[in-house]
């Protein structure tokens, strides 16, 4: 039997091949087996248990038992071996009350199983396991939740027991990743988050939680978490021995204080790209092997450039400038040793961290959202939490937003300040390595007036990044409870403004727009409603709905609707002027036309026609 499936439900009795479809249905890549006689696609009849499980115990990632508990024990009990190796099982009852992992709980995934399965058949996940009741994290499973590498000083036995007993834990952050900014959201209580291992003092603690590109001498237990995060560039004579380099990079990795186990890739130039010595550490180390031409290293500026190299290869630079092409980055943590080995071979190194983990100044600009403090995104609550300074336009960006900041954080409000003012104090805190949210209203990519902001970090190489918020538009939808999209009768969404003060390109006047008959979404145009009335009057009928939403989603929001011939009339009458978003279509409030997503007649990947019918 060739396994094509990551889950296989064993379930015997009517309720439990019930419970064991509706797995099925909701969780990708499941096979049910069953003793009884089923003629189902999903499902294959086995004799027994036992010999089924004699057979395929290790060709499944997990096994779902749906009955007694008692049978999952002594069916799997002597298959087990290694938590490294076993596979995830998790019982549940017949009824769908209780879910419970039964083995391989972290590393295997039991529990998150577990928690999926109980959300969806809205039962209950028993877990056992004490960094799962305390909420807290488990250190046996970061590294593969993150692509990390996993060394200690001590065994993870030891260092589970100091965590989950809660003694005063340092956590030190060398890089800046994904796991990282999670460990950060959700640090226990007794875990202190230090940048610079000078900064620890080591008596204060019994558990040191690392995760760097580093080791470090420490009196404390660590558990070491490697991103792949480190550049290795190097040259070598012809046919240097594999064992002597492999040797002589370790030893020098372990002067300078590196973890092998945060290689990322090793890099030279592209006449080595058969050399064995780099190819076999490659393989070894489980890393790739990449080559840059000579016109790509010589245009790479290094701090030690070689005349005697350029001589022979037609490059002034290969360790260093291969090191910093791959990171990069525009510095080394290594700058170009030159090293002999016992065989009289020679090899240079040098090593760069990539730029991407690099714990350095950032700039966050964040859409705010419609109004609502609640409708940002969840990333953009996070970088609020942990931003050291918030600037953001109090006319239009609701205060609260910013009582999310941290104790020390700055937050000043924009509205008051010229553009160069504001560049001036994001870069006196750029250049202490602060974490800057800029706070923009609505979506910052809708007409949020970025794009100037952008420019100028460009200009300066600050690095910067964008979160996307919820538009006025999408709340405007919502609030109306209306689909702006509605099958065979309007299928385009225009988001555009009336032609004021700042002029429109010819081929977006209004009137033009208007031709598409699509759902129009006027931003910045109150001051205007007669102009913008008459130009949608030449092509929507005069009968067309309309909506005008003054703050919509903040506390004082006020809604009005109409027909387009009412459009001006609606506005004057009650003095709107700013922060108004007009909504004209057939689509306000319409219900008809219903999509084909869900007809019962309507085949697609994820509904056969004999699934349709169940």
């Amino acid at each position: 039997m060739k396994q094509q499936h990551h889950i296989a439900i064993i379930a015997s009795t009517d309720r439990a091949l019930a419970l064991a479809a509706t797995i099925s249905r909701n969780l990708a890549e499941t096979k049910i087996f069953t003793t009884r006689t089923e003629d189902n696609g999903n499902t294959e009849q086995i004799i027994s248990i036992a010999d089924f499980l004699s057979t395929h115990f290790h060709h499944y990632n997990a096994f779902v038992f749906i009955g007694a508990l008692g049978i999952c024990v002594r069916s799997i009990a002597t298959h087990i071996g290694d938590k490294t190796t076993d596979p995830a099982v998790i019982n549940l009852d017949d009824h769908g009350h209780f879910v419970q992992p039964v083995l391989s709980g972290h590393q295997g995934g039991a529990n998150e199983l577990a928690r999926n399965i109980a959300r969806i058949l809205g039962a209950q996940a028993v877990i056992t396991t004490s960094s799962d009741l305390q909420d807290i994290w488990a250190l046996d499973t970061l590294a593969r939740r993150y692509s990390w590498k996993t060394a200690s000083t001590a065994s993870m036995n030891t260092i589970i027991a100091l965590f989950v007993n809660n003694r005063p834990t340092a956590l030190l952050l060398d890089v800046k990743d994904e796991g990282t900014e999670r460990l950060l959201q959700t640090k226990p209580d007794f875990v202190d988050v230090y940048y610079r291992f000078d900064d620890i003092p080591q008596e204060q603690y019994e558990l040191l939680i690392a995760v760097t590109y580093r080791k470090y001498h420490t009196a404390v237990p660590v558990i070491y978490y490697h991103p792949a995060a480190l550049h290795l560039g190097m040259g070598c004579s012809r046919d240097i021995e594999p064992e002597l380099l492999e040797a002589s990079v370790t030893e020098h990795f372990n002067e300078n204080g590196l973890a092998t186990e945060s290689l990322k890739c090793i890099v030279s130039i592209d006449i080595k790209q058969d050399e064995q010595a780099f190819i076999a550490l490659s393989e070894k180390w489980k890393i790739p092997f990449h080559t840059y031409t000579a016109d790509e290293l010589n245009a790479c500026k290094v701090p030690n450039p070689s005349d005697v190299v350029k001589s022979k290869l037609d490059v002034y630079s290969v360790s260093e400038a291969g090191a910093l092409l791959s990171s990069r980055n525009n510095s080394l943590l290594i700058e170009k040793i030159k090293i002999s080995v016992s065989s009289g071979k020679k090899h240079t190194i040098a090593v760069s961290l990539d730029a991407a983990l690099e714990r350095r100044a950032q700039i966050a600009i964040v859409g705010a959202g419609p109004g609502d403090g609640s409708l940002v995104a969840v990333k953009g609550k996070e970088l609020l939490e942990t931003a050291d300074l918030i600037l953001y336009a109090g006319s239009l960006v609701p205060e609260e937003l910013t009582h999310y900041a941290k104790e020390g954080a700055v937050v000043q409000n924009s509205a008051g300040m010229t553009l160069e003012e504001q560049i001036t104090l994001m870069e006196q805190h750029y250049a202490k390595g602060h974490l800057i949210v800029r706070l923009q209203s609505g979506d910052p990519s809708i007409y949020g007036a970025i794009q100037e902001q952008m420019t100028i970090f460009d200009e300066k190489g600050m690095d910067y990044f964008i979160v996307p918020g919820i538009s006025s538009f999408q709340a405007a939808a919502a609030v109306l409870r209306s689909e702006f999209t509605i099958p065979e009768v309007v299928q385009s969404i225009i988001l555009t403004r009336g032609e004021g003060n700042t002029p429109l390109p010819e081929r977006e006047k209004l009137n033009e727009m208007a031709k598409h008959r699509a759902t129009m979404c006027i931003f910045l145009s109150a001051t205007i409603a007669r102009n913008v009335q008459a130009q949608l009057l030449e092509h929507y009928p005069e009968d067309t709905p309309v909506a005008v939403l003054y703050r919509v989603t903040w506390k004082d929001e006020k809604i009005f609707t109409g027909q387009l011939h009412e459009l001006a009339a609606i506005i004057r009458s009650n003095k709107l002027t700013r922060t108004v978003l007009i909504i004209v279509g057939t689509a306000i409030g319409a219900r008809k036309n219903r999509s084909h997503l869900y007809n019962p007649e309507w085949k697609h990947i994820f509904r056969n026609q004999k699934t349709s019918h169940k």
